[in-house]
């Protein structure tokens, strides 16, 4: 029987996390001006799709809009991304978003997500930090069978909200626990 030792693990956990963050997934190292036009138009699909959601992004005090997530796996896998971090719909900074992950899974998939940051304590934590990273307490928003998300649908206590869609490909369920989220310039 064949096990894997922590050094095969590291060492495939590592190249997985490469290729993906290899993956053209066309905001490699554009800039600027091409993130946020990416982030104008992921927001747009979002309030398009979802007319709820402008409402709570109203109420947001920040809103972290990472348009095209990249993920893939065969066992051990990675997803990378690049993003613009807003406030008051200006962008104030930008980030990658990267996680690791193993177990059974095998394909790739690309979806859109945005960390809504619902109080002035969970954005500042966000951005002043060396680097920050998802976690179990954040409050996921889904979408009901009308297709609708809401406001109303979340409750106003939860410091960061976030929102996962757009998705398309074979890997199933996108999460964002374990994704860490640093500041880049790019």
């Amino acid at each position: 029987m064949s096990m894997f030792s922590r050094r095969s693990f590291l060492i495939g956990a590592g190249a997985s996390t490469a290729l993906t963050a290899a993956c053209g997934n066309g905001i490699n190292s554009n800039g600027s001006r091409t993130i946020d036009a990416r982030v104008d138009k992921t927001r747009d699909y979002l309030f398009g799709r979802y007319p709820g959601t402008a409402e709570l992004a109203e109420k947001a005090r920040g809103i972290l809009w990472m348009p095209l997530i990249t993920k893939a796996g065969f066992m051990v896998g990675g997803a990378y991304g690049r993003g613009a971090l807003r406030i008051e719909d200006a962008t104030v900074d930008y980030y990658s978003a990267a996680q690791a992950t193993f177990g059974f899974q095998i394909g790739a998939q690309q979806y859109a997500h945005a960390l809504f940051f619902m109080t002035d304590e969970a954005l500042r934590d966000f951005r002043y930090s060396a680097g920050w990273s998802a976690g179990a307490d954040m409050e996921y928003a889904i979408n009901d069978q009308g297709g609708n998300i809401s406001a109303e649908t979340l409750t106003a206590l939860d410091p960061v909200i976030a929102l996962v869609f757009g998705q398309a490909g074979l890997i199933v369920g996108a999460t964002l626990e374990g994704t860490k989220y640093t500041r880049i310039i790019p």
